[in-house]
This record gives C-alpha cells, sequence and structure tokens, in this order.
C-alpha cells in the first residue's frame, strides 16, 4: 500500500504518519488500482487527494467536472493528457491541470502502466471508484449505469477515452 511511501518529504505523507489523514483500503475498477490518501471528510470537503496505478495503457472517457479543479502528479510511466482538445504529454515528476467544468480526459501511455496522484478541489468524487467496483460497473457496457451515478459526483462523461494508438 502507498501509505508508508515518501514523496520527496511531500506533506501526504507526513499527514498519512501522522494519523491526521483518512486513507482508505484501494480497490479495483476498469483495471486501475485506486486509493484514497485525503477525503472530504478530513478536509471538511476543502481538498481530496488519491493515487492510482495501473498495469497497461489505459485512460477514462471524456468527462467534466462540474464543481472541482483537478491536478495529476504522474508518478511512474508517461501519461498523454487532453483537456479541451489540447494535449500534452506529462511524464514522471510531471504535473497536468485541470480547471472546473474542462472537459478533458488521459491516457497512461507506458506499455507497463503508470501510477499517478490526483488531487481534487474540492472534495466530493474520491469515493466514485469505490462506487463503480461496489456496483461491478465496466466501461464501455454500463455507461448508461455510470453516467446516473456519475452526476452524485458532479460528473459528465462526454466522449470515448483516447483511442490506444495514439
Amino acid at each position: 500500500m502507498l501509505r508508508a511511501m515518501f514523496i520527496n518529504g511531500v506533506f501526504i505523507s507526513a499527514a498519512i504518519a501522522s494519523g491526521t489523514a483518512a486513507a482508505h483500503d484501494p480497490v479495483t475498477w476498469n483495471e486501475t488500482v485506486y486509493e484514497v490518501l485525503l477525503d472530504g471528510e478530513t478536509t471538511s470537503g476543502q481538498i481530496s487527494i488519491f493515487y492510482s496505478e495501473t498495469e497497461k495503457p489505459s485512460g477514462p472517457p471524456l468527462h467534466i467536472h462540474d464543481d472541482a479543479t483537478e491536478t495529476f502528479y504522474v508518478l511512474k510511466g508517461k501519461t498523454k493528457f487532453v483537456v479541451e482538445g489540447k494535449d500534452v504529454i506529462v511524464e514522471e515528476g510531471g504535473v497536468a491541470f485541470v480547471p472546473k467544468g474542462a472537459a478533458h480526459t488521459y491516457r497512461v501511455l507506458d506499455p507497463n502502466g503508470g501510477q499517478q496522484l490526483t488531487i481534487l478541489a474540492p472534495a466530493g468524487f474520491e469515493h466514485f471508484f469505490a462506487r463503480m467496483a461496489e456496483e461491478g460497473l465496466k466501461i464501455p457496457q454500463d455507461m448508461e449505469r455510470i453516467n446516473e451515478v456519475a452526476k452524485e459526483f458532479k460528473i459528465r462523461f462526454v466522449g470515448p477515452p483516447l483511442p490506444a494508438d495514439e
């Protein structure tokens, strides 16, 4: 688990080590492992942070967070981000920022997968993946139900994932 991991002395590890952050057990959904490191219950809804890891190239469908900004810190691998039609490749140690309301997606490009920290402000989205895993929903066959649940988390899916050949 990531709880014992230190990332250049970043406050995440210190908060978890001191017991001030509420880390959650990892869940696997859509072949990606997610672990909430800091949730909205702990931060009075101000911010959430989760870790994700995939073992192969992958990424979510194009989507919009209606209420939150999203920042990605790439821990391992190389990832292509597309935000409002503009794309950028972010490598290990790089950061991508998505403004509130911006249509975006990404695809981990590395054949061995990737790892990233995702920071959302305000909090609220961090439990989406546990809910998807709990219901056993799959992309693309369950998109109708995924979109129904997504409304509760203030997210809208508005297009497909990036193709594998990009």
